[in-house]
Order: structure tokens, then sequence, then C-alpha cells
């Protein structure tokens, strides 16, 4: 959809302070920690972004002329990467509050990832904007994202496993959807340590599994908990490791259900490539 009216000049990177009609010199706004989820196309010169903010949650902005070629915006609006922008007045756009980016300068983080990285940082940003009503802020959820970001260039396939799954559990459990992982929901029964407990997506966590029935080893659940209790990310990373394939295949319905999707397109992306490999 194209603004009617003349395309506004390109912003800069950084706002100045500005007089009001009054007289009065206000400030500018305060710059927020934010990654970009998600971007498209506004205009000829502009893009409504998917911003993620510690402060705010998921928040859709436009930055007006970042699409021009001497737009300083171009090289910093860039996904995977911490960014400080400056938000300035609201507006509603196709039924959706947007607001107006100001400016935004690059914060840090790691290189861009490629490959399997990228991927996976993709499946991340899936996660959030699927999962994540607007204007609903999780700072936790946000020092997660930004701490799992650089995990996921690493070598070990098995660590980058385990920084997607701690991050899904984290996921589920700030938007209140995954149950106590230390007892049956049905019974509120303590789990049992040496046996598989089913993890399902309406019903919780099920009792005992019997031999056919795949399921979570009940010790991985109680560390699981434990960590997720004490805001532990590298304990909760630890403790995905010892059950990789179970977490895989127990989540992933679990995330589909509550997502409302019956793939993720970042799955789907992943089979596609791998058919082509083969």
């Amino acid at each position: 959809m194209k603004p009617a009216g003349r395309s506004p000049a390109a912003p800069s990177t950084s706002s100045t302070s500005s007089t009001s009609s009054t007289g009065r010199r206000r400030s500018p706004p305060a710059a927020l920690p934010a990654y970009v989820l998600h971007h498209h196309d506004w205009s000829e010169s502009s893009l409504i972004l998917e911003l993620f903010t510690r402060e705010f949650g998921r928040i859709a902005a436009v930055a007006k002329g970042a699409k021009r070629p001497y737009s300083q915006l171009r090289s910093v609006l860039l996904p995977f990467q911490r960014l400080q922008v400056q938000l300035g007045g609201r507006r509603e756009e196709q039924g959706a509050e947007v607001a107006l980016l100001r400016g935004a300068e690059w914060a840090g983080g790691p290189a861009m990832p490629a490959g399997a990285a990228l991927l996976a940082g993709f499946h991340l940003n899936e996660l959030l904007l699927r999962g994540l009503p607007r204007h609903d802020p999780h700072p936790r959820l946000f020092d997660a994202y930004a701490a799992t970001l650089p995990l996921l260039g690493r070598v070990d396939e098995a660590e980058t496993a385990a920084a997607l799954r701690a991050f899904e559990l984290l996921l589920l459990s700030e938007a209140g959807v995954l149950p106590d992982l230390t007892c049956v929901t049905a019974t509120q029964t303590p789990v049992r340590p040496g046996e598989r407990h089913p993890l399902h997506p309406e019903s919780g966590l099920l009792g005992p599994a019997r031999h056919s029935e795949a399921g979570l080893p009940g010790a991985t659940l109680i560390a699981l908990q434990a960590a997720l209790n004490a805001g532990d990310l590298p304990g909760l990373r630890q403790a995905c490791l010892g059950a990789l394939a179970e977490l895989r295949s127990q989540l992933r319905p679990l995330l589909l259900y509550h997502l409302g999707a019956s793939q993720l397109r970042t799955r789907s992306l992943m089979l596609d490539l791998q058919k082509l490999a083969d």
C-alpha cells in the first residue's frame, strides 16, 4: 500500500530535538533495544518493520525512505543485529497500529549467520512472529533471544539444537501454554524420574508412557522445569542436551498447536533444501 501524497524525505539514523507549536523544545524519543524480525514493502521507498523490543514486545513500525539508495538505514535494518531504535507517533495502517521509526543505530551483534545457522535464526523469528501478540512485552524472552543468536553458528550441532529447544520451551512458558513439567497435568501427581512421560498439545503432560509410546524422561522434565523456574538459560540448554531427539518430537506438535499452524515455514524450507541436496 502506498501512502497518499508526496513521499517524505529519508530519515536519519539518529533523531534531533524539534520545536513544538508552543515554542517549547521537544526531546528526542528514548532509544529502545530492538531486533528486526521481518519487513515488507510499504511504498516504493519505505518499509514496514516487525520489531522485537524489550520494553514493548513485538511492534510494527514504518521506516520511511529506508529503501532509497542514499538512506543510511539500508545498512542498519538487518535481521539478527541488535539495534537502538527511536520511535515516534503511531497511526492506523490496514487495521494495525504502526509506529514511525525516527532513528536506528547498530548496537552490536554476531556476524550475519549463514547456511544452517541462518535457517535456525529465521526459525526463532518465525516463532516470535507467530507466538507473540503485538504490544505484549517479554523482557526475559528478549534477553534469551539475544543470548541464543550467537550460539547458532556453533560447529557442534548438538549445542545449536539445544539452544533452539531451550528457546522453544521458554517461548511456550512465557506464553503461558507450557504445562508444569514436574507433574502429570490431569492428576497433578509427580512425574517419575525413571519413566517417560508424553507431552500432549491438548492434555498436557501425561502419565508414564507405555512401551510403544514416545515421551520425555522424567529426570529431564524435572531439570527443565527447575531451569525455567530459576530463569537459568544455560541450565535449560544443558538439560535439553540430554534428550534432544525426544524434545524435538514432543515439542513440535505442541508448538504447531499453539501457533495455529500445520507446519512452520522454516521447517518447510529446510525440507525443500534437503530434497534438492539429495
